[in-house]
């Protein structure tokens, strides 16, 4: 069999042959075998073609003469004794990897996947896919993505977690900003874009996203809808969103290329003492190393070209960041308030039962009925946090939180000792408890007025029966007009807090049977 070989070695074998050299010094000279150079000498003198005097023929004619029979050495695959069983299998649709099983377990074949992959390949070759390379214009576009990272610590959580790697590439000139955090949230791709947009010092005019959750709350191939928060920067910045079309990473291939270097380049091989340490050096080697490396495609420098052509055609910056963070739909629980991230939230009562749309800012949180703003709270540094206005609840609801121990106290005080006496008591065992209680006997100084109340509570406390009803009893039965037992003796304050005894025996009202009488003696 005769070695096929390239038109242009060809032409320079027949020239040589032509022109009288050896057969030794033509396969030296080619760095071809002596053999392949003897069969093509043989094949060209049968032809003809080695009489100086005759013009060689064109080169479909020479294929034709010398290597129109001439195939390359094929071994038969492994797979071809199933030919039948291979081909059924495909029209019904079956993939290549059930068919590999079950070519092993139900006919014994011993072939290797790969050795199936090739013969299906090669019986029904796919017709070449044809791409377009967008050119872009400086300072037009920019594609942004996630890819995943390795693990990193996170010295705020105290534990390693999975790392992400936030990469945003300008079509252009291929400067890239890049960013390892350890999630996809809105509020982490939002800050990652700003990021971005400060390292570059302006704004592309169109943005590339990949269809991920944060960027886009519903994939379709025409019309996506973008996130609400992304939709508002994309706003605020004046750039466009592009959505990538569903399963085509292709379309943001620069972006793609972006992360798989950071991984390749920066990541690997690398230890970090914590997320920090890798972002600094990452920050560094976005311009050192990925910046002033020669790119592939643009054949120039990344940070070349972004400074001389696309940084001066960027948007410019707006004079206030972004930050806004998130947009979320909230509910309204029975007791006035919204759950956010683990925090607590009140709103007016009368929104209870209804949704609201909840704006979370970077240090705000704003909630919002559609276009009106219900709302306005510092943001919650944690989880668990509770943001509560007290004019938010009920008037009568709101009273219980505002007339606190402490306050019911005060009240007391400035009625009068005895009242301050009373109260003192009632919060001392059990503050929370009793403070209902406390709250009701102080609201009666609005219907009575602070002197009867302060006369109930002295004679509530001169007897020892300290509790809210006795001293609603005592102003209903209008006792405290009447003077207690050695008035004079109150003069100078409210007697202790002791144990009272009646003046006369009890057997003086009620005479008891005789064993009575003598069980109360012993008693006694």
């Amino acid at each position: 069999m005769v070695e096929p070989l390239h038109m242009h070695l060809l032409r320079d074998l027949l020239h040589r042959l032509r022109a009288g050299e050896s057969q030794r010094r033509v396969a030296r000279d080619l760095g071809l075998s002596r053999n392949t150079v003897a069969k093509y000498h043989h094949l060209a003198a049968g032809h003809g073609l080695l009489r100086p005097d005759q013009p060689l023929p064109d080169e479909g004619t020479l294929l034709v003469l010398l290597q129109a029979d001439i195939q390359p050495p094929q071994t038969p695959s492994s797979v071809e004794p199933y030919r039948d069983v291979v081909e059924a299998l495909l029209e019904q649709g079956v993939e290549m990897v059930a068919i590999h099983a079950r070519l092993s377990q139900d006919y014994g074949y011993t072939g290797s996947y790969s050795s199936l992959r090739r013969f299906v390949a090669h019986e029904h070759p796919r017709a070449p896919q044809v791409v377009v390379r967008v050119h872009c214009s400086p300072g037009e576009e920019a594609q942004v993505d996630f890819g995943s990272a390795r693990p990193l610590y996170d010295p705020r959580a105290g534990r390693v977690r999975p790392g992400q790697v936030f990469v945003a590439t300008l079509s252009y000139s291929r400067h890239m900003y890049a960013e390892l955090v350890f999630d996809q949230k809105v509020s982490t791709w939002i800050a990652c874009h700003r990021h971005a947009f400060a390292f570059w010092d302006g704004v592309p005019r169109r943005l590339v996203p990949d269809n991920l959750k944060a960027a886009v709350q519903r994939a379709v191939v025409d019309d996506p809808v973008l996130g609400e928060a992304y939709r508002r920067m994309a706003l605020h910045y004046g750039f466009l969103v592009s959505p990538t079309r569903p399963a085509t990473p292709q379309h943001k291939g620069k972006t793609e290329s972006g992360v798989h270097y950071v991984k390749r380049n920066f990541l690997a091989g690398r230890e970090f003492l914590d997320i920090d340490m890798a972002n600094r050096q990452l920050r560094t080697w976005l311009t050192e190393t990925a910046g002033s490396r020669v790119h592939g495609t643009t054949r120039q420098p990344p940070w070349r070209l972004f400074v001389e052509h696309e940084r001066p055609a960027l948007l410019p910056l707006p004079q206030d960041p972004f930050t806004l963070v998130e947009i979320k739909l909230v509910k309204v629980h029975p007791d006035c308030h919204v759950t956010l991230d683990g925090s607590f939230y009140s709103v007016p009562y009368h929104f209870c039962g209804q949704s609201l749309e909840a704006h979370v800012h970077e240090r705000v949180v704003e909630l919002y009925d559609r276009t009106a703003l219900v709302s306005t709270h510092p943001r919650a540094s944690g989880p668990g946090q509770w943001q509560t206005r007290l004019e938010d609840y009920p008037q009568e609801k709101a009273a219980y939180l505002l007339n606190t121990p402490q306050v019911c106290r005060r009240r007391a005080a400035d009625i009068g000792p005895c009242t301050f006496q009373l109260v003192d008591h009632l919060l001392a065992e059990r503050p929370l408890d009793r403070l209902r209680s406390v709250q009701g006997l102080l609201r009666l100084e609005e219907t009575v007025g602070p002197q009867r109340l302060e006369k109930a509570c002295a004679r509530a406390v001169f007897f020892g029966q300290v509790s809210y009803r006795r001293v609603k009893e005592i102003l209903n039965a209008a006792l405290d007009q009447e003077p207690l037992p050695g008035d004079e003796s109150m003069a100078d304050g409210p007697t202790s807090m002791e144990s009272f005894v009646f003046a006369r025996a009890v057997q003086e009202f009620f005479p008891l049977p005789s064993d009575c009488a003598q069980s109360a003696e012993v008693q006694r």
